[in-house]
């Protein structure tokens, strides 16, 4: 037993460090072995141009605008209905066992396969509903699989709002909703961002959902609608390693690089507004 607490404390911040860097370090070493073997495939052709020749030649612009597409559609869907969902469950909902279930239940669907995701969509929006394969398939396929991600992340930036700003609301004769719009939201929506970052991170790469429900495999043109299939990133990058023979190893590392560096510049611009946002935080 070590008496001394500043060695335990010494002891501690080692362990610390070695399993950050554990987790940091391969994190790391992908990322420079990315960005080591695409980047001289990017290039102003490879990003603005259509495919050609059964995507051995050309670019890859309708993935990145068919994967562009399937993110803000996904946000359309997810964004309010997590955001509504967490608010009755946090303010609004009583503490029984059935919330306590439902509570449970989402925790849990976080979880999920998006495999599974993929399956529930085609049977449900392009088969059930009549969607086909289209953008508004994938969209609401991927919304439902992020919804618990949002519904969580919500829920605890809600939570974190002190009382006393909610009972001070209503001492004045400010009504529930009021008080929630006006003055809980603004101190939870950092904490709402987060979610909407994770949910953008998770849409942004998923490969199974919207290869049952939006992708195609070579479509060498831009939807004109929301009944419309679309190429995306993630599966043409699964398309052109797996299937299409004789693609140089540069081109497909590079569609992986233009995949991170959408997902990044999202989630950055999403952190620079949930940074403006904590500043005004009065706790």
């Amino acid at each position: 037993m070590i008496k001394n607490p500043y060695f335990r404390e010494r002891i501690a911040f080692t362990l610390l460090f070695i399993a950050t860097a554990i987790v940091v370090l391969p994190v790391i070493c992908i990322l420079f072995f990315i960005v080591k073997e695409g980047w001289h495939a990017i290039s102003w052709e490879f990003l603005s141009q259509m495919p050609r020749k059964g995507m051995r030649e050309g670019g890859i612009f309708p993935a990145i605008v068919g994967t562009l597409y399937l993110v803000f559609g996904t946000l359309v869907f997810a964004l309010p209905l997590g955001i509504l969902s967490a608010i009755y469950l946090s303010e609004y909902a009583k503490d029984n066992f059935l919330t306590r279930m439902v509570k449970l239940a989402i925790i849990n669907l976080a979880g999920v396969p998006s495999v599974v995701y993929g399956l529930f969509g085609l049977g449900i929006f392009v088969v059930f509903l009549k969607f086909g394969s289209s953008l508004l398939a994938g969209s609401m396929t991927l919304a439902i699989m992020v919804l618990p991600i949002i519904i969580t992340t919500t829920r605890e930036a809600l939570d974190s709002v002190p009382q006393s700003f909610r009972q001070v609301s209503y001492s004045l004769g400010v009504s529930k909703w009021d008080t929630i719009r006006h003055v809980v939201l603004p101190h939870a929506l950092p904490g709402i961002l987060t979610g909407m970052i994770l949910a953008v991170s998770r849409a942004a790469g998923e490969t199974a959902p919207i290869l049952f429900t939006v992708a195609a495999f070579y479509l060498p043109r831009l939807p004109k609608s929301i009944f419309d299939q679309a190429m995306a990133l993630p599966y043409h990058l699964y398309v052109i390693s797996t299937q299409v023979p004789n693609i140089k190893l540069e081109v497909r590392y590079g569609t992986a690089l233009v995949l991170l560096m959408i997902v990044l510049s999202l989630n950055l611009i999403a952190i620079i507004v949930r940074a403006h946002f904590r500043k005004k935080r009065k706790w």
